[in-house]
């Protein structure tokens, strides 16, 4: 009996609020009406003519012995497009650990001579150290070590021209304080 109450009860709330909901909505619109009224006395304006479109330029296309514009380029047009144009770089030498990282995460953070070779080392980003050497790969443009110094580590990147051939950039990690 208790819990019908209860219902009824509720029931009688969720009215009584709907109801002084919809009280709330009620209202004149004069102020409404005004300005609209307002708005259709005021002098239409001019609308500006659309622009001409023209069509886009036609265009024949005569191969005389050009290739095919729906064929990729072949792989020897494509390597010395520019006066600095590499090969590009080994796809089938296996990578070394180093060449995940980007270089701006690798870190030098000494060198270490042993036996009359210089080595590098070098900290990634989940802080563990490496040694490296002179031909060395590191970072993910195939950069090759060309020399360690106390101060830094000087590599070459290979690097895409945009033009489907291949540049050799210079790169540089270097000790920090």
């Amino acid at each position: 009996m208790m819990s019908m109450q209860r219902v009824a009860l509720k029931k009688i709330v969720v009215c009584a609020a709907a109801l002084l909901g919809v009280a709330g909505c009620s209202g004149s619109n004069d102020d409404l009406s005004s300005w609209l009224d307002q708005m259709k006395a005021r002098p239409g304006g001019r609308i500006e003519p659309l622009p001409q479109i023209r069509p886009a330029p036609t265009f024949a296309y005569e191969p005389d012995g050009r290739r095919s514009p729906f064929m990729p380029d072949l792989p020897t047009q494509r390597l010395g497009l520019g006066p600095d144009a590499v090969a590009g770089p080994d796809l089938n030498r296996p990578r070394e650990f180093l060449e995940r990282y980007s270089l701006d995460t690798l870190r030098m953070v000494g060198t270490l001579e042993q036996g009359g070779a210089r080595f590098g080392l070098v900290q990634d980003s989940d802080g563990l150290i490496h040694r490296v050497q002179v031909g060395n790969h590191m970072g993910q443009n195939y950069g090759r070590i060309l020399s360690i110094t106390e101060n830094q580590i000087a590599l070459v990147e290979i690097i895409p021209d945009g033009l489907g051939g291949y540049l050799e950039r210079p790169a540089a990690v270097s000790l920090r304080d």
